[in-house]
């Protein structure tokens, strides 16, 4: 058995989900900061440019979790399990089968995309040159789409075989690139042409092609378990249904989440420009917390997976129960910090008055809340690894009712102002995380 699977199966949970955890937790960590500097180059083209960015940022979610979220997860878990089943055939298969779905999923959200992508953005409230923008950065951003998906999948193969540091490693070095091109594309520094806001998603591109590049040249290379060989390029049903059984469930919770956020795009719309941007800086901060979550997460699916391969699920649990807790704590230190002290930042993004308080109390209403959200997307990883989808779907499901219903009510049949809708998302965060974790404790994975 390979070395790193044996360590999964019975080193010491917490020393041992530390030391996986943390190149994914650094490499997303920074990704995030990237995030963070596309905006404040977009705030710099203004206030409608930052409305356009909020628009497309659903769109741009949903691909990243289909693609490194659900399919990702699925593709780690199934790698995983073959790994600790000591099956390398099986996980060699598993590759090519993890490339053409990648490549079907891509083709899939175009097509999508280029039927009803700037109806869908029209409905969210983008008008003139805010949906001109948004509807040209969307426009890049899933004619390359293969790129992305490919990027997510193929570091999800790593991940599988235990490899956290080398996808982390080129994650970092693509985050300084998306940097460097970023400002040049959406501003038109270093000579650049200035594209203003689809200029993000040429970065974006470019920095995730190096990415796939030098995977592709990894998974050919002897230095992994199982390899990209020519050989194992046979398709069968059953190694499909392998990575489906666990990437359908799973999708539920990327589609249900950006459908929440697309839901609160649209009622925070309703009160204006500002409104909008406003809200656009607030979700995209979320960022500083979703690389944590994600980089214990993503290791905690490995670690499960390969655990359940090898039928040992009181071992499954306790790396559930300790990964969980973890990402609820460190959620909710950053939360509360952007809550505590929302003048140390909100500045640095925009000058506008009205999206500078939209900011500020959207923050320090759903900032509290943020330990729900850390329990509940940590444990949703690690439910991947354990192909044990049905309490994670239900929660993501409960969510979206709260969330979409409470705001929309409020607004709608109340008048109550834009903190309604901000409140249920609060709620709606509570009841997820609550759901999954209290799943597990009673027996989910069994």
């Amino acid at each position: 058995m390979d070395n790193r699977t044996q360590e999964f199966l019975t080193h010491p949970v917490m020393p041992l989900l530390m030391r996986m955890s943390a190149p994914n937790t650094v490499a997303f960590f920074i990704q995030s900061i990237v995030v963070l500097t596309e905006v404040w180059f977009i705030s710099k083209l203004g206030t409608n440019s930052l409305a356009a960015v909020a628009l497309a940022f659903p769109l741009l979610m949903i691909t990243q979790t289909m693609s490194g979220g659900a399919l990702g997860g699925a593709i780690t878990s199934a790698i995983a399990r073959s790994m600790g089943a000591n099956d390398i055939d099986k996980a060699e298969k598993l590759i090519w089968h993890s490339i053409a779905i990648s490549i079907g999923g891509a083709i899939s959200f175009l097509v999508l995309f280029l039927l009803f992508g700037q109806e869908l953005l029209y409905l969210l409230g983008g008008r003139g040159l805010i949906l001109e923008e948004s509807y040209e950065y969307c426009t890049f951003l899933f004619l390359g789409g293969i790129i992305l998906w490919l990027s997510g999948s193929l570091s999800a193969v790593l991940r599988g075989m235990g490899n956290m540091r080398f996808p982390a490693i080129l994650m970092v070095l693509s985050s300084f690139l998306q940097v460097f091109l970023s400002s040049g594309f959406i501003l038109g520094w270093y000579g650049f042409p200035k594209m203003g806001v689809p200029g993000a998603a040429i970065a974006t591109l470019i920095s995730s092609s190096l990415m796939v590049i030098i995977i592709i040249v990894k998974l050919l290379s002897a230095s992994v378990p199982a390899k990209l060989k020519l050989s194992k390029l046979r398709f069968s049903k059953y190694l499909f249904s392998n990575i489906f059984e666990v990437a359908i469930p799973a999708s539920v919770s990327p589609l249900l989440t950006v459908g929440t956020i697309l839901v609160l795009t649209g009622l925070v719309g309703t009160f204006g420009t500002e409104a909008l941007a406003g809200y656009g800086i607030g979700s995209r901060v979320e960022f500083l917390m979703i690389p944590l979550i994600f980089g214990i997460g993503t290791a905690m699916t490995s670690i499960v997976g390969a655990n359940v391969g090898a039928k040992n699920i009181e071992r499954a649990e306790t790396v559930g129960i300790y990964g969980g807790s973890t990402a609820g704590a460190v959620s909710i230190l950053i939360g509360v910090t952007l809550a505590v002290f929302p003048d140390a930042w909100i500045q640095f993004f925009t000058d506008d008055v009205k999206a500078y308080e939209i900011t500020k109390l959207y923050i320090q209403i759903v900032g509290p809340f943020y330990i729900f959200q850390g329990i509940g997307l940590s444990l949703y990883f690690a439910s991947q690894g354990a192909n044990a989808m049905k309490w994670p779907t239900l929660a993501t499901i409960a969510r979206f009712l709260i969330a979409s219903m409470g705001g929309g009510v409020s607004i709608n049949f109340f008048n109550l102002g834009i903190e309604s809708i901000f409140v249920s998302s609060s709620f709606a965060m509570m009841v997820f995380g609550t759901m999954i974790f209290i799943s597990i404790k009673k027996g989910a994975w069994r």
